[in-house]
């Protein structure tokens, strides 16, 4: 697993949130409603996989590189737990595309708290590409995103932000292997959604979907943003980041016959042309001490 630590930051964070963008599809094919029964099983599944990952990763100092993270490792976990149960809801409130589209403002927040965190400055062509990529979300939900519940899209504005928080952690904390703040998000997760679930007794498809939302959604998705983001700038996060944003309404299209307007292809083109932009963009990122 070490091999992780050997590949490029942005090519972490690509797959990362092409694994991320199937959470969607998997929420709409559970079987129960509630939605503290889905985020138990998608946390304890999440606990296992990066348990597992730990373990794997760094063997007999699994528990020390966990204790090492500190409190740096604490608050990050206790910041995603939110968005863990942030995404479930909103999922099952409002549409994916309104979902997907409030959590690719991310690219706004992590600009924001990078400027003034991180004292990141923002590239002419970083700048261009940010605008031009937030065209594209406006272009690709159109207006879809007043069919959505004020309920649903609040609590989605959570996910965003925590998810620049933990960035921000992790960014300001580089010398530190966070990877062990996502453990401490799950455990945090099963606690809150064991305690709230009206039921434990689950369908063997619930099962499935709650390994499917756990391990290859989750786990190999936020394990390889952890690492991808430590040397990676914010700004450039967030713009690949907004590849889940592209493919989670495809997935429900294709597969559950949830179609997307035109406006989802154009704004999505503008998107993947704002990215090929930033990758034009020759200030490197460094790593903050």
């Amino acid at each position: 697993m070490q091999f992780l630590y050997k590949v490029p930051g942005y090519s972490l964070l690509l797959f990362g949130a092409f694994c991320l963008s199937w959470g969607g599809f998997i929420v709409r094919s559970f079987e129960t409603t509630d939605a503290w029964e889905i985020l138990l099983l998608r946390s304890f599944f999440f606990f296992l996989g990066v348990s597992v990952f730990l373990l794997s990763m760094y063997k007999k100092d699994a528990f020390r590189t966990i204790k090492k993270a500190g409190l740096a490792g604490l608050l990050g976990g206790f910041v995603m737990s939110f968005s863990f149960i942030a995404f479930v809801f909103a999922m099952m409130n409002t549409s994916v595309a309104n979902v997907v589209f409030i959590i690719s403002t991310q690219t706004m927040f992590l600009a924001i708290f990078g400027y003034f965190y991180l004292k990141e400055k923002v590239s002419v062509i970083g700048l261009l590409s940010i605008v031009l990529a937030m065209m594209g979300i406006t272009v690709m939900i159109g207006d879809s995103i007043s069919g959505g519940t004020l309920f649903g899209n609040l609590v989605a504005l959570t996910i965003p932000i925590s998810f620049s928080i933990l960035v921000m952690i992790i960014r300001k904390n580089s010398n530190l292997d966070l990877v062990p703040a996502i453990w401490y998000a799950s455990i945090s997760s099963v606690l809150i959604s064991f305690f709230m679930a009206n039921d434990l007794n689950f369908t063997n498809n619930d099962i499935l979907m709650g390994f499917l939302l756990g391990v290859p959604q989750l786990t190999f998705g936020f394990v390889c943003i952890t690492i991808g983001s430590r040397t990676t700038k914010s700004v450039t996060i967030g713009l690949l980041m907004l590849v889940e944003t592209i493919f989670a309404p495809l997935w429900v299209w294709l597969f559950l016959n949830e179609i997307p307007p035109l406006s989802v292809f154009i704004g999505g083109s503008i998107i993947i042309f704002a990215i090929i932009i930033k990758s034009l963009d020759k200030n490197r990122p460094s790593v903050v001490q």
